[in-house]
């Protein structure tokens, strides 16, 4: 017999808003940014009054959690779906001030017209208009009396009938009475249940992720601080994008600069490397499994919750003890001295610039290895190299690209198992045989996506080993992708359309270079026959058509560097195929020279 795993009822929306006044349920978004827009807030007034249904709340009891004195202590609903109309709700009808994109405080006022019966956004134009009232919110107030509301506003309209601004505002006043549906989850089921439940229940589809779920438990605990700590991430994620917002949070956030967590995020007003700009999933990701030495976010829920893993009980003491763990994961990822090293190691690594990294989690989890790492005083040198290592491999790999969780979880745990510098050892032995340098990448590399994992870390490899751009005489590789030079072509695409050669075999990633965009324009839609031909004459007195090369060993050398193979200056379009191959052979073996010198 399958149990029923939630509940479903109809509530007036009076009693939610209460419920929600007193804390009976809470939302876990109310000190996040409101990403409802000021007339999607006048539409849900507008379907309130017309009688239109608003859909359904969903509610995910937290269990009852056992106190050191032994009694039990009921876990309150938290709001998984619903945040922006509740807040909405709050917002228009109580005069709740709502955070905007900003971060900033602000009041979403909405306007009623008791004769034509619909809702605007108050502006300074219907203040002054007599036939509106500005603010629906006084309506809800408890000293309000429709009877004196309507003889007030028929003084002041005198066209308008006092039946009909009455019935008008009478329906008004009893929205707060419509029915909303709540669907209230059981508190035993696990996340991959309960997510299941939101997508099928939403009609839109949303996905809510295991961050989500963790994201709600740390929100509204606030016995342990859980809603500070939220804030601190949500704070830090927007900071590292924007450092202006830092006066603003001195303004308008006076209680949370007092904090720790604003002490350690401080220093981010003055930093503008986006190399790893982090999300709140990434930060706990990294702050949980570095601290946890687990890599599933859904473990991290139910430990926030004070589950006992042996005896599957919920404990007070287990939840303290993970909010304090959390609180120590998150610091240390704010930490401006570890971020900041992080960050230089994936650059001395080659990766310059943020279009390189197509893998946040593989950045993410070369934060958890340094953190970890640091945590048993391995030397800054081997951090450094075993961190470039694991990073790149990831990379190349796309380790994390399919179920990130479940590889994390292996991986922490084998490190802290075998140790570190043993696993990543045997890892790379696995997975980055000669099997793999001979065979493996450079049928990685038959693909037209400029921005792949192999393409990447070839031009990794040649900011690390300082390349200069393809017939470039002085301007380097790391130059060109800073300030994006162009990805130019070998075999120029205008040439092979000519002969009619298809858009996924010309832009073979085997066929890029870096090169400066006068270079590339020079070259426009010559075949290499011509063009070298043409530059071996620029090398021995010839005019100067390409670059800045003059000297054959010089042109020879930068050939080397950018992996062209031998006999190009000979090269048709019936040459192609074996260009491509013998490419990637070539370009196989630069990622490898660079990868064992990290």
């Amino acid at each position: 017999m399958i149990l029923q795993q939630y509940s479903v009822n109809q509530h007036p929306i009076q009693t939610l808003l209460t419920w929600v006044q007193s804390g009976e349920i809470a939302i876990p978004e109310i000190q996040r940014p409101f990403v409802w827009d000021a007339t999607q807030v006048r539409n849900l007034m507008d379907s309130l009054f017309l009688g239109y249904p608003i859909g359904y709340l969903i509610t995910w009891r937290n269990p009852n959690v056992k106190l050191k004195d032994g009694k039990l202590s009921a876990g309150k609903r938290i709001l998984i779906d619903g945040q922006q109309r509740v807040t909405a709700l709050m917002a228009a009808l109580l005069g709740i001030t709502v955070i905007n994109k900003d971060y900033k405080k602000e009041r979403i006022t909405i306007a009623f017209h008791p004769v034509e019966r619909k809702f605007e956004v108050c502006n300074p134009a219907i203040q002054k208009d007599k036939s509106w009232i500005s603010d629906i919110a006084t309506v809800f107030t408890p000293t309000y009396k429709i009877l004196k509301a309507v003889e007030d506003y028929c003084k002041q309209n005198e066209s308008a009938n006092r039946d009909d601004i009455h019935e008008s505002l009478e329906t008004l006043k009893g929205i707060v009475n419509n029915p909303i549906g709540l669907i209230e989850l059981n508190s035993d089921l696990d996340i991959e249940t309960v997510t299941e439940i939101f997508i099928r229940i939403n009609s839109a589809g949303t996905v809510l992720s295991q961050a989500d779920f963790a994201m709600s438990k740390i929100a509204v605990n606030e016995t342990y601080g859980g809603n500070t700590l939220r804030k601190a991430i949500d704070y830090f994620c927007h900071l590292a994008v924007a450092p202006e917002f830092y006066d603003q949070m001195m303004e308008t956030d006076k209680e949370f600069t007092h904090t720790d967590y604003f002490k350690k995020m401080a220093w981010l007003r003055h930093e503008n490397d986006d190399l790893y700009d982090p999300s709140y999933t990434d930060m706990l990701r990294v702050a949980f499994t570095s601290e946890f030495k687990r890599g599933r976010l859904q473990d991290l829920v139910a430990l926030l919750s004070g589950r006992n893993f042996e005896t599957r009980e919920y404990e007070e003491k287990i939840a303290e003890a993970s909010f304090t763990t959390l609180r120590k994961g998150i610091l240390n990822f704010m930490n401006e001295t570890y971020f900041k090293r992080l960050v230089m190691i994936l650059r001395s690594a080659g990766f310059v610039d943020k279009s390189m990294i197509s893998s946040q989690n593989a950045i993410n989890f070369a934060y958890i290895l340094y953190l970890t790492l640091r945590e048993q005083n391995e030397s800054a040198a081997m951090i450094e190299s075993l961190v470039k290592k694991w990073f790149v491999l990831s990379i190349l790999t796309s380790r994390y690209s399919g179920a990130a969780e479940t590889q994390f979880d292996v991986d922490i745990r084998s490190i802290h198992d075998i140790g570190a510098r043993k696993y990543i050892q045997n890892v790379i032995n696995a997975e980055l045989s000669d099997a793999f340098w001979n065979f493996g990448l450079p049928q990685q590399m038959i693909t037209s996506v400029a921005s792949s994992p192999s393409f990447n870390a070839f031009l990794a490899a040649q900011v690390k080993l300082q390349d200069k751009g393809f017939l470039s005489r002085d301007i380097m590789v790391h130059d060109l992708i800073i300030h994006k030079g162009d990805v130019h072509h070998i075999f120029p695409r205008e040439y092979l359309k000519k002969f009619e050669i298809p858009k996924g075999r010309y832009n073979q990633i085997a066929n890029y270079a870096i090169t400066q965009s006068e270079i590339n324009i020079a070259i426009g839609a010559k075949s290499p026959a011509q063009y070298f031909k043409e530059l071996f004459k620029q090398c021995n007195g010839g005019p100067i058509k390409y670059g800045g090369i003059t000297d054959m060993g010089e042109l020879l050398e930068n050939l080397k560097m950018n992996c062209i193979p031998e006999g190009i200056e000979e090269m048709e379009v019936n040459d192609y195929d074996h260009f491509l191959m013998k490419r990637r052979e070539l370009m196989a073996q630069k990622i490898k020279t660079y990868f064992q010198s990290l």
